[in-house]
């Protein structure tokens, strides 16, 4: 196909859903490389990332770009790349999240730089979606609001003692104790991230443990696992609620908050997957109660995932302000990298392809907790 031809096509798809090349609008594309139209028809969502990353085009606002998009369908024009077939493949055939590569994420991802993370979040580290309402646009605030609507959910006390499956930079582990008075035992397998939690924590009644999901010992009362169940995989999903299941005490209960496909996948976004969540995957909602099937009771599904739109943005406003320190450190490529993740993932949940659930479940027999929809 000649550039010309290649230029007309992405030009004709993006005008279907209201953007420009080189237009003034700030979702509009601004052309730097016309390499750009050939390696987007061929590689897709890889390749509209990539070439951001290497300055082949800008955009004023990323997130409403991808969001129209992905609204418009553009990517189910596109299908039918038979490089695109390969990891599908991979996928099928191969336990990508097995417990040999699951410490792939963590060193790629987790493991990066604390000063990174650190500039964007919030002062709990709350790597994971807020919770805003009308009186509350601050994203510290919003944090601290879904804490409180976990917390809620699981309906914790000071006599409780809490497993948190993935539990981050200890963020809630510390809430939960100072506020609730609870015990909390919180496991991981990011070495960086343990020996933040460890000193975040210090002087609480919070026990870390470098342990896999599928290594928990012990009994719970109340369990919680916030943005870990993506990188559990499909293969794993019921290995995952057997594990918690078996640890789980016949009147506790489990809080599971997880970012969720509106459809059943196997696979990941080839740039997400590439550089950002290795071998990551987004549940559908039928897998999950799939994979709950016979073990547990759903109470309560709560679907936040505008809410995750808003907390991106808050994000990415942070990072941009201290985007220069990242750029002098890991260069140019690295931080437009982050703010194309930051961004672009924003887009998907404002055009509802991405969802967030947090998914209450208990054993058959327990009387039913109290709901989401009784919390103020």
């Amino acid at each position: 196909m000649s550039i010309s031809r290649e230029v007309k096509l992405v030009e004709t798809l993006l005008a279907e859903v209201g953007v420009a090349i080189n237009g003034p609008n700030p979702w509009d594309i601004r052309i730097k490389d016309s390499r750009m139209f050939s390696r987007v028809l061929s590689e897709k969502n890889l390749g509209l990332g990539e070439s951001y990353m290497d300055g082949w085009w800008d955009c004023g606002r990323i997130d409403d770009l991808i969001y129209r998009i992905l609204k418009g369908n553009i990517k189910e024009k596109l299908r039918g790349n038979i490089r695109f077939i390969i990891p599908y493949l991979s996928a099928r055939l191969s336990n990508r999240q097995s417990k040999k590569r699951a410490h792939q994420v963590a060193q790629t991802h987790y493991d990066l730089d604390n000063e990174l993370f650190m500039s964007f979040l919030d002062p709990y580290n709350q790597y994971s979606c807020a919770y805003f309402t009308d009186d509350t646009d601050d994203l510290a605030q919003a944090q601290i609001r879904k804490m409180q609507l976990i917390c809620h959910k699981l309906e914790l006390t000071s006599r409780d003692h809490l497993l948190d499956i993935g539990f981050g930079w200890g963020g809630l582990a510390r809430f939960a104790a100072e506020n609730y008075g609870c015990s909390v035992t919180g496991i991981n397998i990011s070495r960086e991230q343990i020996a933040f939690a460890q000193d975040f924590c210090k002087g609480l009644p919070v026990t870390i443990l470098e342990k896999d999901y599928r290594e928990i010992e012990g009994e719970y009362k109340k369990i919680v696992s916030i943005g870990m169940f993506e990188h559990v995989g499909y293969k794993n999903y019921r290995t995952f609620m057997v594990s918690t299941h078996k640890c789980m005490s016949v009147d506790g209960i489990f809080l599971l908050h997880t970012i969720g496909s509106n459809d059943s996948g196997i696979n990941t976004d080839p740039w997400i997957n590439k550089y950002i969540f290795p071998n990551g995957m987004l549940p559908s909602l039928a897998q999950i109660t799939s994979a709950a099937e016979g073990l547990f009771v759903i109470e309560d599904l709560h679907n936040l995932g505008p809410h995750y739109d808003k907390t991106l943005m808050a994000w990415n406003g942070n990072f941009q302000a201290s985007r220069h320190l990242f750029k002098q450190k890991y260069g140019e490529r690295f931080v437009r990298m982050w703010e194309y993740y930051l961004l672009s993932c924003a887009g998907a949940f404002r055009a509802r392809y991405n969802q967030l659930w947090q998914i209450v479940m208990t054993k058959p027999g327990r009387r039913q907790p109290v709901s989401s929809r009784s919390f103020s």
